[in-house]
């Protein structure tokens, strides 16, 4: 008995010391798994679920400070049957949770090692069993300290897990057991191996024969019965490979944007799994960390399972210069255990997380370059974009006029700034805004003065090459010569009501899809209907042709 009480006494205090520490180390993680438990459906309590977080750092510094007296011998008697009152709890959560499948995963040893229901029952009847022995056998249970140094033992055990726990809640977890730990790639994490083990099941079919229930059984074939079909029943009897990352995604308006994002070179993503829980005064923050992240270059996004008003509610009142991704909130909880958080994301792998607290720390890279993100001038142009497509939809004489004086009023002001800057691409303004001083250029009368910075641009990467195509198709038509991409077509009125529509001539008509193939993806007949309607039908006419319908009119 007493080798079996030694055995026992060193094997139970350094269980509960492990798992009570690697729970100690995520807390936050803890505290989500018992708001599983006390959860509707599962013991129906939640009036604790505000408490989880105070009651998963009680219950797991106890765990530690009870190894630690178990193994040292401090106060035995009062040990072993706190651990037995512990492990009793726990043995109820864990049958309760395999026999009825509520929680899928305790959360006994957090994500360090994961264990299924039924494993984890048969855990804690092994701990059962091991500490009803020590029960039996506390007299074989000796300190092996005076009773004061094992109370300062315990002193500063209790101080020691105080101290951890108030800096992993205060900062992140030490040590990452989950699949979204710094170095990991979220892509690959998501991948399924080629011979990767299937999910197995077994079917019950269920037929009426002669009047009489029938049930047959197969891995999927349908039986060949000679009866009416009834019903089926579908059991998992061997589960298939579930790869580390399986509930990942980022959508907006019903459209993913993951493989978008995440091959994505530079990107910082804010996580907030609920907005409304978040902290709020951080937000000042992390406004003044991402405008610097997008001042560098980096794509900015926000991922929360909150609604998109609560969504645009945050980015009015901080004034955030990014959207909010829509990601399921367990992910986010798993990625990261802190509301907000940051992370710093290069083609699909985590190379930063970072705490609220710890967003001064955030090492971003120098801009491509040497050039900087120049947010105030992306807002103006925004705001200039916006200017440029007011009354250009709804064409009346008077919404023309008042048009022609606001195109006259941008032109004057992206005169100004590409004599300051250059053309504003996408490396000072971001890919959305980079069109703007395009625009309205396009829609004025100095395409000819603008046309080689358009191009530099396109070549340099600041600018779509399709818009560049467009502007030169322009430049030739308003010099009365042909195009070459077949992106200008011209309507004209040969007396009231009789319209002419055509597509301006086009240089090389014969290879033009090839070209507009790749800049493009639609053919010149296609491209005709898109803008003159179903009944077009597109014909290459000579620029005799063109100029004399066009003179015609003048």
């Amino acid at each position: 008995m007493k080798y079996l009480v030694g055995f026992s006494r060193i094997f139970v205090g350094v269980l509960f010391i492990i798992s009570g520490l690697i729970k100690l180390n995520d807390p936050v993680g803890f505290s989500f798994k018992l708001e599983e438990y006390f959860s509707q459906g599962v013991l129906d309590l939640p009036f604790f679920e505000p408490y989880a977080l105070a009651i998963a750092i009680v219950v797991v510094i106890i765990e530690v400070l009870l190894g630690v007296m178990l193994l040292i011998g401090y106060k035995p008697k009062f040990t072993v049957w706190s651990l037995l009152i512990m492990i009793v709890f726990f043995t109820f959560l864990t049958f309760y949770s395999a026999y009825f499948n509520k929680v899928t995963d305790c959360g006994c040893f957090g994500d360090a090692v994961k264990l299924t229901p039924w494993e984890s029952f048969g855990k804690d009847i092994i701990l059962l069993v091991l500490i009803l022995v020590l029960v039996a056998g506390s007299k074989f249970i000796k300190s092996i300290f005076r009773n004061a140094t094992g109370a300062v033992v315990m002193v500063l055990s209790l101080l020691g897990c105080i101290i951890f726990c108030y800096h992993v809640l205060n900062h992140l977890p030490v040590k990452d057991f989950r699949p979204y730990k710094i170095g990991a790639n979220i892509e690959e994490g998501m991948l399924v191996p080629e011979d990767a083990p299937k999910a197995l099941y077994e079917y019950a079919w269920r037929f009426k024969v002669d009047g009489e229930d029938k049930i047959v059984v197969t891995n999927g074939d349908y039986p060949s019965v000679e009866g009416e079909f009834i019903d089926v029943e579908t059991t998992e009897i061997q589960k298939g490979y579930e790869p580390p990352i399986h509930d990942f995604a980022i959508e907006k308006d019903g459209e993913d944007f993951t493989s978008i994002y995440l091959a994505e070179e530079r990107l910082v993503a804010v996580i907030a799994y609920d907005l409304a829980k978040s902290n709020s005064e951080t937000f000042h923050k992390v406004k003044e960390v991402t405008d610097e992240a997008i001042r560098r270059g980096y794509k900015v996004i926000g991922m929360s399972a909150s609604g998109e008003d609560r969504s645009n509610e945050f980015i009015e009142e901080y004034g955030l210069n990014f959207e909010f991704y829509f990601t399921d909130e367990t992910t986010l909880k798993t990625i990261v255990r802190s509301n907000p958080a940051l992370l710093v994301i290069e083609k699909g792998t985590i190379l930063q997380k970072m705490h609220y607290n710890d967003l001064d720390e955030l090492n971003l890279k120098e801009p491509k370059n040497g050039i900087y993100f120049n947010l105030d001038l992306k807002k103006s142009l925004d705001s200039v974009m916006v200017l440029d497509q007011k009354y250009r939809a709804n064409w009346t004489p008077e919404n023309w006029s008042k048009q022609i004086e606001i195109d006259s009023s941008n032109l004057d002001y992206v005169e100004k700034i590409m004599k300051e800057h250059g053309y504003p691409g996408k490396s000072i303004v971001g890919e959305k805004t980079a069109s703007a001083a395009w625009y309205v250029i396009q829609h004025s009368d100095k395409i000819d003065v603008y046309i080689d910075e358009i191009k530099q641009a396109a070549d340099n990467g600041e600018l779509p090459f399709r818009l560049y195509a467009m502007m030169l198709d322009r430049h030739l038509m308003y010099n009365d010569k042909a195009q070459i991409y077949g992106t200008q077509g011209s309507s004209y009125f040969i007396g009231s009501p009789k319209e002419i529509n055509f597509i301006w001539p086009i240089q090389n008509h014969d290879s033009v899809n090839i070209l507009r193939k790749g800049v493009f993806g639609t053919t010149v007949e296609e491209y005709g209907k898109d803008l003159f309607g179903d009944d077009f039908e597109f014909k290459n006419i000579t620029i005799e042709e063109a100029l004399k319908i066009k003179n015609s009119v003048n």
